[in-house]
């Protein structure tokens, strides 16, 4: 039985208990499962000293709510508050910064709503689930970062004298590429790359795309020789030329994709950390694998994606992000 659809004003409507149980409807649905050991032979404690919605399991006979083990685990947010950042952050196309959430959820600090936005972001990780792309599959980079700024002098507004560095745009800029691969009216895999050099991007590409597709990039030197490994080979957008789209050959999809992208980096985040920028990758690529249902089935989504994944703050902020 699938569970029920919400909009944003019926989420902000539940109570705790009623939220709990519409995310226990949606993670059990074949009642509740110990998140210890996996086994669905379990009893609720009614007692009165227990909290509600906290479970026994009959096998291994741990006890367990139904955010064990997922995103929410040892949150202290209400879970209601939970289902409206769910769907806040499914529903927008260019995302909601931590500072909308922290207003509309009425979050006591900052870094309590970007918690919240990273930790739902890893809910949006597809990667293990995600099958090889197969058909037209367009392929291209893009550079994103803000452009660099004017050095002071460590005193109160004192510029340097130094001339500002001009920022550099596409290939060769200090800014962190980003490669995507977008099957044509399917899905989308996107993630951070540290080189655009012919071993990473071919290297993805093999990874990623089914032998019997078609390749489809612009006339990047690194992208030379890839046709040689698909079925379908590798067809060239010559973009110095002023060709965007040569019969059915082009790669304006995977462009909409970088649009819609970037116009979420500079118009509602404005700055995203290198370290943190592969789950803002993961957000829109959700996004837009999911665009062809309603907000409803998509929050429903992420809530099952939120299962086995758990991100603590340490680590979150640590030198290691990038892995997490």
């Amino acid at each position: 039985m699938q569970p029920e659809k919400l909009n944003l004003s019926q989420a902000a409507e539940m109570n705790e208990k009623q939220a709990r149980q519409y995310i226990e409807s949606v993670l059990w649905s074949g009642g509740p499962r110990c998140s210890h050991c996996g086994s669905e032979k379990a009893w609720d404690i009614k007692s009165a000293s227990a909290r509600s919605g906290v479970y026994e399991c009959a096998e291994c006979g741990k006890q367990f709510t139904v955010t064990v083990g997922t995103v929410m685990h040892g949150s202290h947010i209400p879970l209601r508050q939970w289902l409206i950042a769910f769907h806040l952050m499914t529903s927008s196309k260019k995302g909601v910064s931590a500072l909308q959430l922290q207003r509309n959820l009425g979050l006591g600090s900052y870094r309590t709503a970007w918690y919240l936005a990273h930790r739902i972001r890893l809910s949006m990780n597809e990667d293990a689930v995600l099958k090889m792309l197969k058909g037209t599959v367009e392929v291209d980079e893009t550079y994103v970062g803000g452009k660099p700024r004017k050095e002071n002098k460590g005193g109160s507004g004192t510029s340097n004298s130094e001339p500002k560095k001009k920022s550099k745009r596409g290939r060769g800029t200090d800014k962190v590429p980003v490669l995507a691969l977008v099957e044509r009216k399917g899905k989308v895999f996107s993630k951070p790359i540290e080189h655009v050099d012919a071993k990473t991007l071919k290297g993805a590409i093999k990874k990623m795309v089914h032998k019997d597709s078609t390749i489809m990039t612009d006339e990047w030197a690194s992208y030379v020789g890839i046709g040689k490994d698909f079925k379908g080979g590798h067809e060239v957008v010559k973009h110095s030329d002023g060709e965007f789209m040569r019969g059915f050959v082009s790669t304006n999809t995977v462009e909409s994709y970088f649009a819609l992208l970037k116009r979420g980096v500079h118009g509602i985040f404005h700055h995203v950390s290198k370290h943190h920028l592969h789950r803002y990758c993961d957000e829109f690529s959700f996004r837009w694998n999911h665009r062809k249902i309603d907000d409803g089935e998509r929050m429903i989504a992420v809530i099952k994606g939120c299962e086995g994944k758990r991100l603590s703050y340490k680590p979150l902020v640590g030198t290691d992000a990038r892995n997490i």
